[in-house]
C-alpha cells in the first residue's frame, strides 16, 4: 500500500505558515531569473542544498529578502516594467485563471487585487526537509520525490482497511504541526497513488481500490511522465485515455523497455517500490536575461555559471564526464554542444573545455538571451576508465579545486574568481 503526499500549493502555503495575513486571500509566489550572480561586486551568494534527493534542485540565493518593487519591477527609459513568473498560486488566485509559469504582469491583469510574494527558497527547503523527517517518523519507508512530494510505503505495517484513516490522521498532524495543508493519494501501485492525489486536491484524501475503473476515462496528459511529445505519439495511435493504454499492451511491448515501463505504471502492474536513496544524476544551471550582443560578456557569464556548477560538483563529491552548453538567442535561435570528457574533474579543466565549446557554437552579432550549463554521467555511477595521459595534471588541478572549494565554503562562492569571470 502506497501513499503519495503532496503539499498543496507549497510555496504559497509556506509563506502563509509564517505570515497569517496571507491566508484566505489570492496570493502567488513569484520569482525571476537570479542575475545577481553576474554582478562584478561581491554578492555573498549561498547554496541551499538540504534536500539532496535526485529530484530536488539546489538553489543559489542571497540573504537579502526583497520587496515587490525592488525584486519584480525594472525601470527602463523612465517606464516601469513588471518582470518574473508565477511559481505557485493559491487556490483563491487560481479561480481567476492564475497559473504556474504565467508572467506576473499577466497574472495581475487577471487578478489585480492579488498579493505577489517574492520567493524565499531557504524557507521552502527547510520546511520540506522538516516535513520529510516528520513523515519518516510516522511510517517506515519514505521517498522524497520532489521538494513538495513524498511517497510512503505502509505495506505489512498497516492493514489495508486502516490505511485511509491513517492518511487522514497524518494529514491532520502535518497541518497542526507545520500549518501546511497536504493532499494524499492511496493505492496498491506507486504511480496510481500519485495520480490519485490529483483527485484528492485540495486538502483531501483519495483511495483507489479498483485501478482499472479509476484509470478508464482519465486523459493521458494527466499521468506523470507523459509529456507533450509522447502525448502526440500516443494520439497517432488513437490513444487518448489511460483506459486506452491498458487495451494496447502489444503496442507498448513493441516500444521495448520505455513502453513496458509506462504500461506497467499506468496499469499498476509495474511492481515499483520506494526508493529511499535517490542519487542526483546531473547538475545544471540556467539563466535568462535581456539580449546581450557582446560575445565577451556572454562568455564571462558562462564562466560565472561554471563556477556555480563546480561548487555543486565539489559539494556532492562526484566526477562528471559529460559537459553540455546551450545558448538561446533572440527569435528562437539556439546553439548547443555536448562533450564527453573522461578525465578527473577540476575547475580549470571544466572552464577550459567550456571556453572551447563556446567558441565552436557562438553566433556573432546575435543577441543571447539564455544560457544553460549541465554536467552528467558521473564516473561513480557509470564505471569508466579515466584518461591516463593527463592524469598527473588532472590530479594536481583537482587538488587545487578542492582547496578553492574549502575557501568558498567558508567565505562564499565569489571569494575567489578566475580572470575570465571579470
Amino acid at each position: 500500500m502506497f501513499l503519495h503526499i503532496d503539499i498543496d500549493s507549497f510555496f504559497a502555503s509556506a509563506e502563509r505558515s509564517v505570515n497569517a495575513s496571507l491566508k484566505h486571500i489570492p496570493i502567488c509566489v513569484g520569482s525571476r531569473s537570479n542575475l545577481e550572480i553576474f554582478n562584478k561586486k561581491r554578492t555573498y551568494i549561498k547554496l541551499m542544498n538540504d534536500n539532496s534527493g535526485a529530484f530536488v534542485t539546489p538553489v543559489f540565493y542571497s540573504d537579502n529578502r526583497k520587496t515587490f518593487e525592488s525584486y519584480f519591477v525594472d525601470e527602463i527609459d523612465g517606464k516601469k516594467k513588471i518582470r518574473g513568473i508565477v511559481t505557485t498560486a493559491s487556490y483563491e488566485a487560481r479561480k481567476f485563471g492564475v497559473k504556474t509559469a504565467m508572467p506576473i504582469a499577466q497574472a495581475l491583469q487577471l487578478c489585480p487585487h492579488m498579493t505577489v510574494v517574492p520567493s524565499n527558497y531557504p524557507l521552502y527547503h527547510k520546511l520540506s526537509h522538516k516535513i520529510h523527517a516528520f513523515i519518516l517518523a510516522h511510517m517506515p519507508k519514505v521517498e522524497q520525490y520532489s521538494i513538495d512530494e513524498f511517497f510512503g510505503d505502509v505495506s505489512g505495517w498497516k492493514k489495508e482497511e486502516e490505511v485511509y484513516a491513517f492518511a487522514q490522521e497524518l494529514q491532520t498532524k502535518i497541518l497542526e504541526h507545520f500549518d501546511i495543508p497536504v493532499s494524499i493519494g492511496i493505492s496498491k501501485a506507486k504511480w496510481i497513488a500519485k495520480l490519485a492525489t490529483e483527485s484528492a486536491k485540495p486538502y483531501g484524501v483519495y483511495e483507489v481500490k479498483d485501478i482499472d475503473a479509476y484509470i478508464e476515462n482519465i486523459p493521458i496528459k494527466a499521468f506523470p511522465g507523459i509529456g507533450k511529445g509522447f502525448q502526440k505519439r500516443l494520439g497517432e495511435h488513437y490513444i487518448s485515455t489511460l483506459g486506452d493504454v491498458k487495451r494496447r499492451k502489444a503496442l507498448f511491448e513493441s516500444w521495448k523497455k520505455p513502453g513496458m515501463q509506462l504500461y506497467g505504471r499506468v496499469t499498476g502492474t509495474d511492481g515499483e517500490g520506494i526508493s529511499t536513496k535517490s542519487e542526483r544524476k546531473s547538475i545544471g544551471i540556467s539563466r535568462t536575461f535581456d539580449a546581450i550582443h557582446d560575445s565577451k560578456e556572454v562568455k564571462r557569464r558562462i564562466m560565472i555559471m561554471a563556477r556555480h556548477i563546480i561548487y555543486m560538483v565539489m559539494a556532492i563529491e562526484v566526477n562528471p564526464t559529460s559537459y553540455y552548453l546551450k545558448i538561446g538567442y533572440e527569435y528562437g535561435i539556439k546553439s548547443k554542444k555536448s562533450l564527453t570528457v573522461d578525465r578527473v574533474f577540476s575547475e580549470q579543466l571544466f572552464k577550459r573545455t567550456l571556453s572551447t565549446m563556446y567558441e565552436e557554437i557562438v553566433q556573432i552579432n546575435k543577441g543571447a538571451v539564455k544560457l544553460t550549463l549541465n554536467v552528467s554521467n558521473f564516473s561513480s555511477q557509470h564505471q569508466k576508465t579515466l584518461s591516463l595521459m593527463e592524469l598527473d595534471t588532472d590530479i594536481s588541478e583537482c587538488h587545487l579545486s578542492k582547496n578553492i572549494q574549502d575557501l568558498r565554503e567558508r567565505f562564499g562562492l565569489d571569494i575567489i574568481k578566475t580572470g575570465n569571470e571579470l
